[in-house]
């Protein structure tokens, strides 16, 4: 069986592609990164069941410059594609969410292989987001995407745009066509199209990304509509619906197998209970009272059966499910990663991202102290410039992080650490210092909630020599430890609730506009700062993640 989510974590807006193979095909999906840098993840598979993390799509600042961009603006809903022997990949750059404004861009990159090099981009269109590009069979290029607007009174999920793609002259040509408007589920996005049995297919995505998200499909023999919507709609949806752990579902994309096999991947979250006291009051983003989802949106696949009418239904019905029966695909497991990282070379491994901006060797170096990264201070945890963060996707309710940091700090300004990071608003920082009033070097905790900073333990005074850091996992709480040489583990602070590190704790909504957004998950890494601005360093001699589940 197929368990769900393929991939855990925060992996959102699933485009799914096949790719045929000497081999037997290859399968990629791409993921949204929002803030985090490199951008467009990209996992691989060959059975549909076993996936690793390959690559990512945006790795120069000439494809992408995330500089000052707000928490959780950034890359969304990458499309990836295969056609002419090349891949395409569309991904909008939003730079702005503030009101009834969003100022999105639109690109296009291609690339000879998956492993790139992918090209500098090419500008597309700023009407909305979520675009997506579909390769029909007499060669020609069409592009969709969302149409977004600001006019009052106005539907601001304004319909899906058409207009043809001139690959020969990289742009976009042709009338612009709004050929969707979507449901009552409402804000309609998320577009795909396919082509089966001389049917358009449109999927999209409606109801908002929380708990109402659902996965609607409509269909036309033309490209351009009238589309007709799928009788019974939603295709998926996990909305007032009982299911197996999986809620917030849909944005999906679909793929065929070789042997005609149809499947459909599709974003998800696994909430946890809300059992703070202030539960309901600070989850204002709606759905089911008291749920979170710390793990963030997570990618999903269900089995597709075509009707004899040609319309798709979801296996098993339109709810997600947690277990789906195999495909008819050789089994192509991968080798287990290791769990400790020893910072023994020169490359960061894939699973480490940074905020906004490139690692770079004037603040994250592997070099300058071998078997060691060396993080250069620089600004705050809630810069929107250059922090010196290295962080990973939290993929386990259960699991452990630990490092060791070697750090001597000559005043306050100075800081070092491990952090339990969502954004920049929300995160809890265990981290060596120097005490304001005594200047002795110790560790602390500081919890910043909703951009609200305190200290939530006494500080730890510390000996001579590097510092062992640990945080730990319990479903839907986390706790910070330290030691130093042979002592025990030491516990610092309270146990604290997951809550904070989640998309419905980060989204707020002020005269039915969100003033702050959460579409991310919680990330695990650590971090330094020098906030007087003397670039104060800390080498980490080891970053490890175990799974406790």
């Amino acid at each position: 069986m197929i368990t769900n989510p393929i991939l855990p974590g925060f992996h959102a807006d699933p485009s799914i592609c096949r790719v045929p193979g000497a081999d037997g095909d290859d399968y990629y999906i791409a993921t949204s990164t929002f803030e985090w840098w490199p951008g467009v993840r990209i996992h691989h598979s060959k059975d549909l069941v076993n996936w690793r993390h390959h690559s990512y799509a945006c790795t120069r600042t000439s494809q992408l410059d995330l500089t000052g961009h707000p928490d959780s603006a950034g890359v969304w809903a990458p499309c990836l594609s295969y056609s002419g022997g090349q891949f395409w990949m569309i991904y909008t750059d939003v730079r702005s969410t503030i009101g009834a404004f969003k100022d999105t861009h639109n690109y296009l990159i291609t690339a000879p292989s998956i492993d790139g090099p992918w090209s500098d981009p090419i500008y597309l269109n700023s009407s909305g987001f979520d675009p997506s590009l579909f390769h029909d069979a007499d060669g020609r290029h069409w592009l969709v995407n969302q149409q977004w607007t600001h006019v009052p009174g106005k539907n601001h999920f304004n319909g899906i745009l058409l207009q043809e793609y001139d690959h020969a002259a990289k742009k976009l040509v042709g009338p612009i066509k709004n050929i969707y408007a979507g449901t009552e589920l409402g804000v309609v996005e998320g577009p795909h199209i396919y082509r089966r049995n001389g049917w358009y297919y449109l999927l999209t995505a409606e109801g908002g990304t929380f708990y109402e998200h659902a996965v609607t499909l409509a269909r036309s023999r033309s490209i351009d509509g009238p589309y007709e919507t799928l009788p019974g709609n939603p295709l998926l949806t996990a909305w007032q619906k009982p299911t197996d752990g999986l809620q917030r579902a849909g944005h999906a994309s679909l793929v065929e197998t070789a042997s005609g096999e149809w499947f459909l991947a599709h974003l998800c979250g696994r909430p946890l209970e809300w059992t703070g006291p202030n539960a309901a009051k600070n989850n204002p983003a709606g759905g089911y009272e008291g749920l979170h989802c710390p793990l963030g949106r997570e990618t999903a696949i269900q089995r597709i059966r075509w009707r004899d009418d040609d319309w798709p239904e979801v296996v098993g019905g339109p709810a997600p499910s947690l277990k789906v029966d195999l495909p008819d695909l050789a089994p192509h497991p991968f080798p287990a990663e290791p769990a400790r990282d020893d910072f023994d070379t020169p490359v960061f491994n894939g699973h480490l991202n940074s905020l906004r901006k490139p690692f770079d060797d004037s603040w994250a170096s592997l070099t300058a102290r071998p078997g060691h990264l060396r993080l250069v201070g620089r600004e705050s945890l809630m810069s929107l410039f250059d922090q010196s963060l290295v962080a990973r996707r939290q993929q386990h309710f259960n699991c452990r992080i630990e490092t060791r940091v070697d750090f001597e700090p000559e005043n306050f300004h100075q800081m070092a650490g491990l952090v339990a990071y969502y954004n920049t608003r929300n995160h809890a920082y265990l981290h060596v210092t120097r005490d304001l009033d005594s200047n002795e070097r110790v560790v602390c905790l500081t919890v910043n909630r909703d951009a609200a900073i305190a200290g939530v333990a006494a500080p730890v005074p510390l000996k001579a020599g590097p510092v062992d850091l640990a945080l730990e996992f319990s479903h839907d709480h986390y706790r910070f430890y330290v030691r130093q040489g042979s002592d025990a583990w030491k516990a610092v602070g309270p146990a604290l609730d997951t809550a904070m590190l989640s998309d419905e704790f980060a989204t707020r909504f002020v005269n039915g506009f969100a003033s702050s957004f959460g579409f991310t998950g919680n990330f695990v890494g650590i971090a330094c700062q020098d906030l007087a601005g003397t670039r104060k360093h800390a080498d980490f001699d080891y970053l490890s993640y175990q799974v406790k589940d």
